[in-house]
């Protein structure tokens, strides 16, 4: 889609946002503000409006038998009114999860198909435009879309001048794909021929109909050695010449891996992908259906003679030249001719930056293909759609992936093939995720005294796979197949398939996650919990009076506690509350509501804290309204002319922890601090920044705490149940990496507002506050994760403390928080059985009482890697490697963290290469289409400021980020890593919608728009410096560039459509996100620029950060080497 063009309005994206929506503020209930438009973008999932969906298909397509040869006609030729969407009909699956007779896979990636086959006719579906008569068969579909030279293309969209069409003969088949059958238009050529070149015209959108599930064949990106070719120079894009396609989903950029829920998919890869295709045989036996394309509007790459440095090919390789992409311009405006002569001489070298796998093309395919139609958990093995894309979940028996998602839903069955492959197995956990509302949270079942049925031998929690047997009197377990006896009151009789008959009864049956009413052999010392207490303990040094904070806080409490949270049906929050104030000494505060002012007691003794009254500290919020009011109205005055400079630190901890010892009850720290505790004291520290150790061996140093005594304070915490939430508001080095220890291994949060200025840091403060004390959280939570036999948990990353190789405890876990754990084999799997998880969390609820919330989750086992590198999930593969290089920073030297992560991508890529894909010259690139994103967001990884900082990050930002990343969910670390680049000028005003994403390289801004992009921290408002005054007034209110403030840090309300609309879609991505995003204003060629350039990440970085081109030719030599 070129720059001018408007974005088509899309369906209106009803749907909530799945995982994310809990942010739903200011109004304090956590409910939606009226006059904010429900996120588009989903939780960070949404149907991407301004790209119409397919209309869902009615009826429902069968997994195909799994033989080899291509499928009969019958099975992908449908009417265009039932294009077979849902991958099984509601009415398929039994009781249980029946593993599919054809598990859900992804076609083969890239596979050689044997010319001579005969072609699957295909019919053209009614959503898309169509730009010329539909083609006639799959062939004419398969990668080699090349010349497209397909009945009246020409017609409708001619080729901008000095671009020719060559013959037909000039289009080289892509690898997978199908040769022709006498249909002479394409002649297949071989490997050692060299791809004639072909003489396509770049950018000609020519809307084809998606197609059900078939095997695309891979990427290929056709490199010859000597010399990878420079990086392309920076040149701005042109408006497209061709007519915009309306409707019809983009190409991919480049094909290559598929992004979680995706197909296979060559150069196209908009297509249905939750369509069960035949599952391929593997690579080595024997041939595979070629890849029909589907929904792909732009020509095959260019392809020129083998050259030194990238070439174009089409050969399923980088070679992709993309029609003009929503809010990019269309072919390069000086586009070489590329003659039909195959001697022509080619033109200068460079790897096309459109030619290479886009975020933002498989973003879009995802959502076109996989929004519209529920994801139903009731298969084995399934792999979800991405996260950004906004789909409804029903449990069918496994976890929703809202709650579970891996990086493989199809593991090896040997720990050999496991090695050979290096695809870490691992599971991100989100035990307590927040569900949109029109799903139905996991039901509470109640099985009195006797407690929750599992097993004799491994203590597995009953879930739908035990096995029922002997009338239904015993049950086999499915983790280690010991049997059980079923108590009395459990029993009951089995149909004739072997179900019991109130299976659709019990949620521990027939659904992936559910609660059990956990007994009191569950709890401490053998008695029912109290209801938790949340305690408030606020820095009053000079600084923080100073600021304007302490006033800000007590104001903020006084309606805040209001909003406590608490179970559904009850009709205030059972928790209760206490307050601390601090500064080199600790003020506790009666607040019983028999007292007719609060009362002050000091501690000045921090060496040995006690707290100094039990009576009066803890109470209920109603019952002392008055008394804490009157409190919180004093406690600024009180302090108001303080000279106070120095802070404690641990002391104040130790008194919370005390305090909750007392009450004999868990709960929550909320720690308002300001300043390095150097006051004489237990944890004081010393400023021991030091900006010489980065890229030494030292510098490992900075990020590991300064002393153990915070190590066993978190221990003592952990223990009793006491969660700390720290909100920290530095004006220099405050050493987040030791401050944060206890907040880090007892489950809290860290925020920091560094410089902190009321005016400016307001609201993000408040509404960060808000969220934290209303968010759902478990108290004094243990989890643990039991697998089937043959894979273990060996490894775990996240905020919580272990004591021992298999328990995850947590003082408090919240709904934001995710566990990763990591799957190692400990003997051999069968891809009969499959693999089984069970994720089972026990904890207090707010109100108090002891539950076990249960989430099981069965993968698919395979034998041949090409089943292994079909059903992976990039996003979820980043989010394993970062939380793992993030971790190793902590005990190995930066350099040699990035080189273990380079090397891990390089062997999981190689060995795709020599086991997958068919063979061709070493000088091609080839990627799994389910991996086409690693090497982009892996480079995104290197260069965050963990890794690889740049001058300005200060340390304690590193250690922030670091312990921040480590409990994200994998919506978050997506956007975190590849920040959304939204253009507002090109935003619709009168729709819902959000504008569609660009590429997140400088190339792709134009001097004469705005741009805003997010990364769950912050929000830039980028505005170019040729910007319409119209519009410069209407948003900022201003009358010219100069006059616009970047000190500002909201956006004016103005009675304007423009105004009304960037405001909306800024309110509607802080929905979305965890945290309040800081607002930021950029003005191009300003001081505020090399900041917003910084999340530029497909550019190079200003701290040595290689561009995505580049970092793709590293990754090849790396791939190359290791197969040479």
């Amino acid at each position: 889609m070129s720059v001018n063009q408007q974005a088509h309005t899309g369906p209106p994206y009803g749907q909530p946002q799945p995982g994310y929506q809990g942010y739903q503020q200011p109004a304090y209930g956590g409910q939606p503000l009226p006059g904010v438009p429900q996120s588009q973008y989903g939780a960070y999932n949404g149907p991407m409006p301004g790209y119409q969906q397919p209309v869902p298909p009615q009826g429902s397509l069968r997994a195909p038998p799994t033989s080899g040869a291509p499928p009969p006609a019958s099975a992908t030729s449908l009417p265009s009114s039932h294009l077979a969407y849902g991958q099984f009909g509601h009415g398929d699956v039994q009781n249980g999860i029946p593993a599919s007779a054809a598990p859900m896979q992804r076609p083969p990636a890239s596979q050689p198909f044997l010319p001579g086959s005969a072609p699957t006719p295909v019919s053209q579906t009614s959503t898309f435009q169509q730009y010329g008569p539909p083609p006639a068969s799959v062939q004419q579909l398969s990668n080699h879309m090349a010349g497209m030279t397909i009945g009246s293309t020409t017609a409708s969209a001619p080729p901008p001048a000095g671009l020719g069409y060559g013959p037909p003969t000039s289009i080289p088949p892509v690898s997978g794909s199908l040769s022709a059958t006498g249909s002479g238009l394409y002649t297949p050529y071989t490997a050692s021929q060299g791809p004639p070149p072909t003489s396509v015209s770049q950018g000609l959108p020519l809307a084809q109909p998606p197609f059900p599930g078939q095997p695309i064949s891979t990427q290929r990106l056709p490199t010859q050695v000597p010399g990878f070719a420079p990086p392309p120079s920076s040149t701005g894009i042109g408006p497209s010449s061709y007519p915009p396609t309306t409707g019809a989903p983009r190409p991919p950029t480049m094909p290559g891996p598929p992004l979680p829920g995706q197909m296979v998919a060559g150069p196209p890869t908009s297509q249905p992908n939750h369509v069960s295709s035949p599952p391929p045989p593997s690579a080595t036996s024997g041939p595979h259906p070629g890849p029909p394309m589907s929904g792909l509007h732009g020509p095959p790459p260019p392809t020129h003679p083998p050259q030194p440095g990238y070439q174009m090919q089409q050969n399923g390789s980088y070679g992709q030249v993309r029609g003009p992409q929503p809010n990019y311009g269309g072919a390069y405006p000086g586009t070489p001719n590329y003659g039909s002569q195959p001697g022509q001489p080619p033109p200068p070298k460079r790897l096309d930056p459109d030619s290479i796998p886009s975020p933002i093309q498989v973003i879009e395919d995802d959502r076109s293909n996989r929004g519209s139609e529920p994801f139903v958990t009731g298969v084995r093995g399934q792999v979800p759609p991405l996260v950004t894309t906004n789909f409804l979940v029903k449990d069918q028996g496994n976890a929703s992936p809202r709650y579970i998602r891996c990086t493989s839903y199809n593991i090896p069955c040997t720990s050999d093939m496991a090695k050979q492959s290096q695809v870490p197995l691992a599971a991100v956990i989100k035990p307590l995720a927040t569900l949109p509302p029109e799903e139905t949270l996991p039901y509470l079942v109640d099985h009195g005294e006797s407690g929750p049925v599992r097993c004799n031998r491994c203590k597995a929690y009953m879930c739908p796979f035990m096995q029922f047997i002997e009338g239904g009197r015993r049950f086999q377990c499915c983790f280690c197949s010991c049997v059980t006896e079923v108590p009395p009151h459990y029993f009951q009789h089995l149909d004739h398939t072997g179900k019991r008959v109130d299976f659709y009864d019990r949620p521990e049956l027939s659904m992936g996650s559910y609660e059990f009413l956990a007994t009191v052999d569950y709890c401490k010392n053998n008695k029912f919990p109290s209801p938790p207490a949340f305690i408030f303990m606020i820095d009053v040094s000079y600084n923080a009076v100073k600021s304007g904070l302490v006033r800000l806080i007590c104001e903020e409490l006084k309606s805040l506690l209001d909003y406590l949270p608490r179970e559904g049906n009850m009709e205030e929050s059972a928790i209760r509350v206490g307050f601390v104030t601090y500064n080199k000494v600790l003020h506790f505060y009666n607040v019983k509501s028999s007292l007719a002012q609060p009362q002050m007691m000091v501690v000045s003794d921090v060496a040995d804290m006690f707290v100094p009254l039990l009576d009066g500290f803890l109470v209920n919020v109603n019952e002392s309204r008055t008394v804490i009011a009157s409190l919180l109205d004093q406690i600024p005055e009180m302090f108001a002319d303080t000279r106070e400079t120095e802070t404690v630190f641990a002391p104040v901890i130790q008194a919370g922890l005390e305090a909750l010892k007392a009450a004999e009850c868990a709960g929550k720290l909320f720690i308002f601090h300001t300043s390095l505790p150097i006051a004489e004291a237990p944890g004081k520290l010393k400023n021991r920044d030091d900006k010489k150790l980065i890229n030494t061996d030292k510098e490992k140093t900075l990020f590991q705490p300064q002393t153990n005594f915070y190590n066993n304070l978190a221990k003592d915490c952990v223990a009793q149940g006491c969660c700390v939430d720290l909100f920290l508001f530095p004006n220099q080095y405050l050493d987040v990496a030791t401050l944060g220890v206890v907040t880090y291994q007892t489950g809290g949060s860290i925020y920091k507002y560094a410089y902190f200025q009321l005016e400016i840091d307001q609201d993000r403060f408040l509404n960060d506050l808000r969220r934290d004390v209303q968010k759902e959280v478990g108290f004094d939570a243990v989890m643990r994760v039991r697998t089937s036999t043959g894979i273990r948990a060996t490894d775990f990353f996240g905020a919580f403390y272990m004591s021992n190789t298999t328990d995850v405890e947590m003082a408090g876990l919240d709904c934001d928080k995710t566990i990763t754990v990591e799957f190692k084999h400990d003997d051999k799997l069968s891809e009969d059985s499959g693999a089984l998880l069970q994720c089972a969390l026990l904890y207090t609820s707010c109100a108090g009482q002891r539950r076990l919330r249960i989430h099981n989750l069965s993968l698919n086992c395979c034998t041949q890697l090409a089943d292994l590198y079909r059903n992976c999930e990039t996003d979820t593969l980043i989010n394993y490697l970062a939380k793992y290089a993030y971790r190793g920073v902590l005990g190995s030297p930066v350099k040699t963290v990035r080189d273990a992560l380079i090397n891990q991508c390089a062997q999981i890529l190689a060995c795709y290469r020599k086991n997958c894909a068919s063979p061709s010259s070493a000088g091609q690139l080839i990627l799994p289409e389910c991996m086409k994103l690693l090497p982009v967001y892996l480079n995104c990884v290197l260069k965050s400021d963990v890794l690889q900082p740049g001058l300005e990050v200060t340390t304690d930002d590193r250690a922030y980020i670091r312990q921040l990343v480590t409990s994200m969910d994998v919506a978050e670390t997506n956007v975190f890593f590849y920040p959304r680049l939204l253009p507002l000028t090109k935003a619709d005003v009168d729709s819902d919608s959000l504008p569609a994403a660009i590429r997140n390289s400088e190339e792709r801004l134009s001097k004469g728009d705005m741009y805003l992009l997010e990364n769950g921290l912050n929000i830039f408002v980028w505005v170019g410096v040729n910007v319409q005054q119209g519009l410069i007034q209407n948003l900022f209110g201003v009358s010219s560039f100069s006059q616009i403030s970047n000190a500002s840090n909201t956006l004016p309300v103005l009675e304007n459509p423009f105004s009304k609309k960037v405001r909306s879609i800024v309110d509607m991505l802080q929905v979305q996100r965890s945290r309040y995003m800081k607002l930021i204003i950029v003005k191009q060629e300003d001081k505020l620029e090399m900041l917003f350039k910084h999340f530029l990440v497909e550019d190079k970085s200003l701290s040595g950060g290689a561009s995505y081109v580049d970092f793709l030719c590293h990754m090849h030599k790396e791939i190359r080497q290791l197969l040479s």
